[in-house]
């Protein structure tokens, strides 16, 4: 047994102000414990191919579940890849592993393919480990696990804290890690990442299982693991930070031809798009339509340390915009493939805003007596889309078979089917 291990034992659960609140411990438990370094020391970082040999054949003798971790370069680098892997098994110890210098860890990923992986938020993570062929077959996500078990505080370092009694070192999140070599003190941050990640596993799941949601969790963490990877965002100059105050199409257009421009150059620089231009940059130049890089220049975002070549590039991107014929500009909005904003619904079905006001209430209602967050027992997405388009006969069949439609999973829809049919079923009486 681990001293992480003996500590939650001591206690099911640690109550240093974030525990489910019926988890009946006590105000006055212990102090939490600073966790200052790994238990076997910072591991060299694996960067050759023989060495990274030696720890795939290490990972796959070890036993039990593996803790798994990436760093990324966020608003450092273009894109969202791994500059570290973090890993840790019963048997192998911790590895850190340079995905730039071993940019095929495919070897890896099949040495674990039977194994469970441990990640703490694993939807952020997937994506850049999916990119070096390190794709879980089976997870437990310890945040996912957290928000179920009622917890209020999920991030890694409150649930360390609140569950095993123990302080995460918080200083390197959103560090450079493209950068080479990495530091120590990042190195020692990266490593205790993964160190306690299956005790907390460990703790959760027995967690779980006393709150009788333990088969929940495993259903989400199937739904996570087999889910496949998301689609490309359509028109993700859209999502331009600033947006709402551009109102005409022809300064949306502008937003368009900036974005990409500082797309193409950011990619092609490796650096994040942030650091190219500004998005507050592109809105002011969007809504001033300049007449020229001398009026381009005098905008915020434009004219500090911006040389004349650079200048034009963005004027150049302005000025292809405004020759767009009128069929070449951006509608006002996307097509809407679901129902309307709720806000909206008052006006255009009344009887549909009712049945949404009574879901929600039942939703509500049955969370809070679940301690849980609403959107985990049910999207409200999906929500929306039932009591937009409901089925002719609210009763438990349509309802439910409504629900898995949608990609709610067995247990949402045992739980959530007979509120939303009793909803239902006020609002059609009273219509």
């Amino acid at each position: 047994m681990t001293d992480a291990q003996e500590t939650a034992a001591d206690s099911t659960l640690r109550t240093t102000g974030g525990a489910p609140p019926d988890d009946g411990g006590s105000s006055d438990a212990e102090a939490p414990i600073p966790l200052l370094e790994p238990r076997d020391g910072i591991p060299p970082v694996i960067a050759d191919e023989a060495t990274l040999a030696e720890v795939i054949a290490a990972f796959a003798a070890g036993s039990g579940p593996v803790a798994v971790d990436a760093e990324r370069a966020s608003g450092y680098r273009y894109g969202q890849r791994a500059y570290l892997v973090q890993l840790r098994r019963e048997g192998a110890g911790t590895a850190l592993i340079d995905p730039i210098a071993c940019p095929d860890l495919s070897g890896l990923g099949e040495a674990l393919s039977d194994v469970e992986w441990v990640l703490h938020a694993a939807t952020q993570d997937l994506p850049c480990l999916r990119e070096i062929d390190m794709v879980p077959s089976r997870l437990f996500d310890t945040e996912l696990a957290g928000r179920l078990a009622g917890f209020p505080r999920v991030g890694l370092g409150a649930m360390v804290e609140n569950v095993l009694g123990y302080v995460l070192e918080k200083g390197h999140s959103a560090v450079d890690w493209s950068t080479r070599p990495l530091p120590e003190p990042w190195l020692r941050y990266a490593a205790l990442d993964v160190e306690l990640l299956v005790d907390l596993r460990d703790a959760l799941e027995k967690e779980l299982d006393r709150q009788g949601k333990l088969e929940w969790a495993r259903q989400e963490f199937d739904a996570i693991a087999t889910a496949p990877p998301a689609e490309p965002r359509k028109d993700p100059w859209r999502r331009t930070s600033g947006m709402h105050k551009v109102r005409r199409r022809r300064q949306m257009a502008v937003v368009r031809e900036l974005w990409e421009a500082r797309d193409r150059i950011a990619r092609r620089r490796d650096v994040s798009p942030g650091k190219v231009l500004s998005d507050a940059a592109i809105v002011e130049a969007a809504l001033a339509l300049p007449a020229g890089a001398q009026a381009l220049a005098a905008l915020n975002g434009f004219g500090h340390r911006m040389g004349r070549r650079q200048l034009e590039q963005w004027q150049a991107a302005v000025d292809r915009a405004k020759a767009l014929p009128e069929t070449a500009l951006p509608a006002h909005g996307q097509p809407v493939t679901g129902p309307p904003p709720p806000k909206a619904w008052a006006d255009k079905d009344p009887a549909a805003a009712a049945r949404l006001s009574a879901a929600r209430a039942g939703v509500s209602a049955l969370a809070e007596q679940l301690n849980m967050p609403q959107e985990n027992l049910i999207t409200p997405d999906t929500v929306r889309r039932l009591c937009w388009e409901p089925p002719a006969t609210a009763d438990a069949d349509s309802i439910s078979a409504s629900l898995a439609g949608y990609g709610a999973r067995a247990w949402q829809v045992e739980l959530v089917t007979p509120v939303l049919v009793g909803a239902l079923s006020a609002v059609g009486k009273n219509a």
